[in-house]
């Protein structure tokens, strides 16, 4: 999987966000170091989002979406 990054330094330390996943962002002491840390964000980022995926499926069984027409019921 591709992903894009946006990376940049600032005072003296090296900062990643990816704008795919809201709230993904962080922080390493050298280039380096921030790849990894970009790695394991993006990894636990996904996990979360899949887990939380599996959560709002089994609390919606036994449910379904429809389209309501308030104007037919006046």
């Amino acid at each position: 999987m591709k992903i894009k990054v946006i990376i940049w330094e600032e005072d003296g330390v090296w900062r990643g966000s990816v704008p795919a996943l809201p709230g993904c962002h962080t922080w390493g002491e050298t280039y380096e170091h921030l790849m990894e840390m970009l790695k394991e964000a993006i990894e636990a980022w996904l996990e979360v989002a899949s887990e939380k995926e599996m959560s709002d499926q089994n609390n919606n069984q036994g449910k379904q979406a429809v389209n309501y027409d308030a104007s037919l019921h006046n």
